[in-house]
């Protein structure tokens, strides 16, 4: 319950980006959770009762709304595979402090009695309060993969998929799981593509083997996302579409991105860009455990991680990489630094499409009247100057 502290008016005044645009001379207004009023200062409500208000000014920064992570595995020395209440905040409250306002715990390949752990975990965290960083529910990337694109996952639990799980998991906690990430080509894929669906839960390709026409099939039964386009996944050739070439030329899918220039090359993100337009690209970090941290030994899920200027990789083989150590904050600026893209498009992708995917934008992902003040004040570096959620300033 808000104090009576948190619900006085607050009010923001920098470059405010709004679904119209960056309203150069503009100001944010929120009370409580909820924003009452983004635009230019000039049309701000002239009976907006502002005498006890507190007052924020960054007339060269700006404000836009927080960043929305879907593919996450963790930071600041955590996993979400480890998952009780310490590791939770461990999690949230980084990636909070580095502008992510909203996010999906992800998890691993992994025996089912561990993802019935998280889950269970992060559904008692949900019901409890969350401090930082909202968890909106879970993405499960895998256990459902493909044996020949493991990436960083272990193969030794690979399954195949079963809707016995997923009907177990989605009655013990209804619409916590949000995302599932599976190998359509794999036997009974399309069956539990086709039953996500009609679950409202995103069936999303990855680690996967799938030809071109089998990715065209699986989109038929219901399949409507990709994530780490690009990684783990049969590559685009001119005679051989497959995995990759399916992502980039049929717009029914909505397309991940780890834009932090080691993932990807950002010739390839550029491609990804121009293909994907609207609210068919999304930014993820991809991150794991050692995300905040220092060169060293980690893990990811069960597995052995050696990360070394930032690269994680997992130990013993340095072509395989294990996630990432980039932050929501970093790969915006990759976007509009690197790739080129306009502080608008770079904050669709990070936060409005996001949102959509997750079926969300009604209330956060930009700046509307009644909308959650999930909010970031940036000075004029685009460095994080400080962070809302909910109208709770948290950094």
């Amino acid at each position: 319950m808000s104090s009576a502290a948190e619900t006085k008016l607050t009010l923001l005044y920098g470059k405010v980006l709004t679904p119209e645009g960056l309203q150069e001379n503009g100001v944010l207004a929120m009370r409580g959770e909820h924003i009452v009023f983004a635009g230019e200062v000039s049309a701000l409500p002239a009976d907006l009762d502002q005498s006890e208000a507190t007052v924020i000014r960054e007339s060269d920064g700006y404000i836009i709304p927080g960043f929305i992570d879907i593919h996450v595995h963790g930071g600041n020395g955590e996993d979400f595979m480890d998952s009780d209440k310490e590791v939770l905040d461990t999690i949230t409250s980084y990636h909070c402090s580095q502008g992510t306002t909203a996010m999906l715990a992800t998890t691993m390949t992994a025996p089912k009695k561990s993802i019935d752990s998280v889950l269970k975990e992060v559904n008692e965290y949900r019901e409890q309060g969350m401090p930082y960083t909202r968890l909106e529910g879970v993405h499960l990337e895998g256990p459902f993969i493909s044996p020949k694109w493991p990436g960083a996952q272990n193969p030794e639990h690979i399954v195949t998929a079963n809707i016995d799980w997923l009907e177990e998991w989605e009655q013990a906690y209804p619409g916590l799981v949000k995302q599932v990430t599976l190998a359509p080509e794999r036997e009974g894929a399309l069956e539990a593509i086709t039953w996500l669906k009609n679950h409202n839960i995103v069936a999303a390709l990855g680690h996967t083997d799938a030809s071109y026409d089998e990715v065209l099939k699986a989109i038929d039964a219901g399949l409507s996302h990709g994530v780490h386009t690009f990684n783990a996944m049969t590559g685009l050739h001119h005679r051989n579409p497959g995995t990759a070439g399916a992502m980039l030329s049929d717009d029914r899918l909505s397309a991940e991105i780890i834009a932090d220039g080691i993932h990807v090359h950002p010739a390839g993100v550029r491609i990804l860009e121009r293909m994907k337009q609207g609210q068919n690209l999304i930014l993820i970090t991809d991150a794991m455990s050692a995300t905040g941290m220092p060169n060293g030994e980690y893990t990811l899920g069960d597995l052995p991680v050696i990360v070394k200027d930032g690269v994680a990789t997992l130990k013993g083989n340095r072509d395989s990489l294990a996630g990432s150590t980039l932050t929501m904050i970093k790969g915006f600026h990759f976007l509009i630094r690197e790739i080129g893209l306009s502080m608008e498009r770079a904050s669709e992708i990070a936060s409005l499409n996001p949102a959509k995917r997750l079926g969300i934008d009604h209330r956060t992902g930009s700046f509307k009247e009644g909308y959650q003040a999930d909010i970031l004040l940036l000075n004029s570096n685009l460095d994080i100057d400080g962070v809302w959620v909910q109208g709770n300033r948290k950094f």
